[in-house]
């Protein structure tokens, strides 16, 4: 178990690397760049800042905003003050932000913009534990008179003054940290009500950061860009925790819609990224070679299903034979090694997908490319980290052995349970659920159902709460349903239902990006999300689309009805997560109507549904909505673009 705390690492990295760049930060076109001893600087004047204005040991901090270096810089200045970090997500409506920060007591929050420090003062009012709020980009803040209200270069200037006047206090304050003390507070997603606070130590966040640097090759030399929400573990734990750890060197995007460009002119070494991330780039590269001219989309055809080819090989253990290496060889100079340039992961040694099930054949996909992609499991209860696919082992229907120091059982209902010292310590002034979480002999209850397979690796099904069976018998688990639709290009979201009932149905929300482009090649016009959604075009191509899907489902778990909805699932709407998952029992009760009309052979339903915009006012959406049989749906008049 570590005996050090993230700010005496930062101490350490500072001294054993200070000209090495820490941190980047592309501002106005131009990546700005950080060393150890600058990174080191700016902590302990922001600490010293925060000591002058009262913060003290057990105090809470939270951050808001994109990945920007003075949010990672705050979080670790509280912690060297024995205070308490609290990333909280950067589009929460004012509802959620109350919640999390009211429940956290937090006294200081350190917002990136105009935007975010608007958000606060809309509800401080709610906040009685709130005595200052801290921004980092100016614009637009200048005639802001408020007491409580300062820039970070106002912070910085007055722990300057606070350092000559106590000297040695902040090292003192460092020194007293402890690895079993409050490091931070990370709330879940909350897929079933409120989110709740886990408690995590250092101890915790280490021993995780630990195992990934033994289970995985990872360099001071390495490169990563942090673009993930800073209020998920997997970010808190690789881009603070094992950047720490470790010494490689973060780097923020300008902005989150430059991300991609970011992306490839960076040239990451390693990384993370959801599977809707990979999803997104599958969908975009096809959308471009649809566009390209046929000569090459025909060269992309041709060696794409070669590499899947290669890679389905490597999979069963087999070497492919000297023609297909020398073909790969060649598609490597024409295809692939282009591709990752596109994508930015030419440099990539390897990169990991998690947060959910990726689909098996977007998994194959980018490593028949050659990116070294595995998958990831975790949970914000085990500091993010418990099991991880090594080099070699990569598959797409395993998350891999657990790392070292962590056990792993499966319960005698199927639910995988994990022991281990990153095993969080509670959470947060929730007594019962702490208990519930944990068995009486101290293992988590992760609320996967799973197994473990003939290798050793964990395969994880669904949420335990979510598997079913139809009214046959027949197991169900929607995820798995769900994923296989969204491996369309088309289908942004998809909610399965099927549990007791005699067929699975599904709701989808259609991939507005891709369809757009695909009615604009077909002249199809439309001028909304709902209008598009409602064509009979539109949901014969969908239609379709479950028909593929259905073929590789055996014939007792295919997909007998679908609805398209008239808008996006929306995370203001409390229909996903923050990171985006479905708040199943939420959607179920929103969408009732649809569930019944589904199960009771009608062809339209009539819905009203709820929205909610970004400054917290409410709308009603009406429409009716048409149901269709799977195989009763004509074949769409037109093929898909990307066909």
């Amino acid at each position: 178990m570590s005996t050090t705390t993230l700010p005496r690492l930062l101490r350490r990295d500072a001294q054993t690397m200070a000209e090495r760049p820490a941190i980047r930060e592309k501002t106005r076109g131009i990546w700005r760049t950080y060393t150890w001893s600058q990174y080191y600087r700016e902590v302990c004047d922001i600490a010293s800042g925060l000591a002058a204005h009262g913060f003290c040991r057990g105090d809470l901090l939270a951050v808001i905003g994109d990945n920007r270096p003075r949010l990672y810089w705050a979080q670790l200045a509280a912690q060297s003050l024995g205070g308490v970090a609290v990333p909280v997500y950067q589009d929460s409506i004012a509802a959620e932000l109350v919640y999390v920060l009211d429940h956290a007591e937090v006294s200081v929050v350190v917002a990136e913009d105009q935007e975010q420090v608007d958000k606060i003062l809309a509800i401080k009012a709610q906040l009685p534990r709130l005595n200052l709020v801290i921004f980092d980009d100016p614009r637009g803040l200048q005639h802001y008179d408020l007491r409580f209200l300062k820039s970070f270069d106002a912070l910085e200037s007055a722990g300057r003054d606070f350092n000559q006047a106590h000297a040695g206090y902040l090292e003192a304050e460092i020194e007293k940290g402890a690895p079993d003390d409050l490091a931070l507070l990370n709330y879940t997603s909350g897929t079933t009500g409120h989110p709740k606070g886990v408690m995590l130590s250092y101890a915790n966040l280490l021993c995780a950061a630990e195992a990934f640097a033994k289970a995985e090759e990872v360099r001071p030399g390495d490169d990563m860009l942090c673009y993930l929400p800073m209020a998920w573990i997997g970010d808190s734990l690789l881009s603070l925790v094992l950047h720490l750890l470790v010494g490689f060197t973060a780097n923020c995007p300008e902005r989150p819609d430059t991300v991609q460009r970011d992306l490839r002119e960076l040239g990451p070494t390693i990384g993370i990224a959801p599977p809707r991330i990979w999803e997104n780039m599958l969908t975009s590269l096809r959308v471009r070679t649809a566009d390209s001219t046929p000569l090459k989309r025909r060269l992309f055809d041709f060696f794409q299903h070669l590499a899947e080819r290669g890679e389905l090989l490597k999979a069963d253990g087999k070497r492919p034979g000297l023609g297909m290496r020398l073909s790969l060889a060649l598609g490597e100079f024409l295809v692939y090694g282009p591709v990752r340039d596109q994508l930015g992961l030419r440099r990539a040694r390897w990169f990991y997908t998690g947060g959910a099930p990726l689909g098996p054949e977007t998994f194959r996909f980018f490593r028949s490319l050659g990116v070294n992609l595995k998958q990831v499991w975790g949970a914000t209860e085990l500091s993010g980290l418990a099991s991880l696919q090594p080099d070699g082992e990569a598959n797409p229907d395993t998350v891999g052995p657990v790392v070292a120091g962590t056990e792993l059982r499966i319960s005698d209902d199927g639910e995988v349970q994990i022991r281990s010292p990153a095993v969080f310590r509670g959470y947060y002034k929730q007594l019962k659920a702490t208990r519930d979480a944990l068995t009486d002999d101290g293992w988590y209850r992760t609320g996967d159902s799973g197994y473990i397979d003939e290798r050793g690796h964990l395969v994880v099904i669904d949420r335990a709460k979510d598997v079913g069976k139809l009214g046959d018998g027949t197991l169900f688990a929607p995820q798995f349903i769900e994923n296989k639709l969204k491996f369309s290009p088309f289908v942004a979201e998809a909610v399965a239902f099927g549990d007791a009932r005699p067929f699975i149905a599904a709701m989808i929300a259609i991939d507005l990006g891709t369809l757009g482009n695909w009615a604009e090649r077909h002249n199809l016009a439309y001028t909304s999300f709902q209008d598009l959604s409602a064509k009979l075009e539109v949901r014969g191509l969908i239609g379709a689309e479950i028909r593929k899907c259905n073929a590789s489902l055996p014939s007792g778990s295919r997909i007998g009805r679908f609805l398209l909805l008239n808008k996006e699932f929306d995370a203001d709407d409390n229909e996903i997560t923050r990171t985006r998952k479905i708040r199943r029992r939420f959607v179920a009760e929103k969408y009732a109507a649809v569930v019944e009309a589904f199960y009771s052979g009608a062809h339209q339903v009539d819905l009203a549904t709820e929205i909610t915009y970004e400054d917290g006012r409410k709308a009603t959406l009406n429409s009716t909505i048409a149901i269709d049989d799977v195989e009763e749906m004509r074949q769409p008049a037109r093929e898909p673009a990307y066909a």
